[in-house]
């Protein structure tokens, strides 16, 4: 199989969570059917599976994932409409997770065919993303064992806090949905849920654990940069 590690990225700005999602799935669905294909080629016909890195924003949402608890929303319709906020019950793993303004969502569609066949090495390669990002703002994220995600206090313990959520699918090595990481949150959206169903943690942000807002563009920029070196991306093209 021919590899290929060049990724498109793509900055979609604020979009409503049903229309990343949709186009989430016809990225995947695009690669997949790329890779059916070229089962039925020779190896000298075969053509590149493209990779995706989509960065965004949302408007207040709330998502469930497959091993989720419906429970975990302490809203009822009528909450939800009062805070502005949607909700989806989705295809990704994980537990219940909020979305806002001022959050990096990252959506990393990768054939990791391309890379390597390994879901927990990419997740652990994701946490890696965010936790070197902290550290260019000064903060010590890590992880702690067992959790999914990145934490502050994560080694003592002492106040435990997440600065971002994950939850991934993949099919035939093809991933979807990714990270989202608190930059500027309104953390306040987190009190009408359990986040991700673990009742004894706290969620954070960088603005919190800085004690201001950041710019946002530039934890972008980091992200990418670090996701570019963790993955060993030969090249990391902007197209809208």
């Amino acid at each position: 199989m021919i590899h290929n590690k060049t990724v498109i990225f793509q900055n979609l700005g604020l979009i409503d969570y049903q229309t990343a999602w949709d186009y989430q799935e016809k990225l995947h669905a695009e690669i997949v059917g790329v890779k059916l294909n070229n089962k039925h080629l020779a190896l000298d016909s075969q053509v590149l599976t493209p990779n995706y890195l989509l960065f965004c924003e949302h408007p207040h949402v709330y998502t469930l994932g497959k091993s989720g608890k419906p429970e975990h929303l302490l809203l009822d319709e009528a909450g939800l409409e009062n805070y502005e906020a949607k909700y989806y019950k989705i295809n990704r793993g994980g537990d219940i997770t909020y979305h806002g303004k001022g959050q990096l969502v990252g959506y990393p569609i990768f054939d990791l065919e391309n890379f390597f066949t390994d879901i927990h090495k990419y997740m652990r390669f994701l946490e890696e993303g965010v936790i070197r990002t902290c550290a260019d703002f000064g903060i010590d994220a890590g992880r702690i064992q067992g959790l999914t995600g990145v934490w502050i206090d994560y080694v003592e313990q002492k106040n435990p806090r997440k600065i971002c959520a994950m939850g991934v699918k993949a099919s035939r090595w093809v991933t979807m949905h990714g990270f989202a990481l608190n930059v500027n949150t309104d953390l306040n959206y987190f009190k009408h849920i359990v986040p991700c169903g673990i009742e004894d943690k706290a969620v954070t942000s960088i603005e919190q654990e800085l004690g201001k807002p950041q710019d946002f563009q530039e934890v972008s920029n980091r992200m990418a940069k670090h996701l570019q070196d963790i993955f060993e991306i030969e090249a990391l093209s902007d197209r809208q």
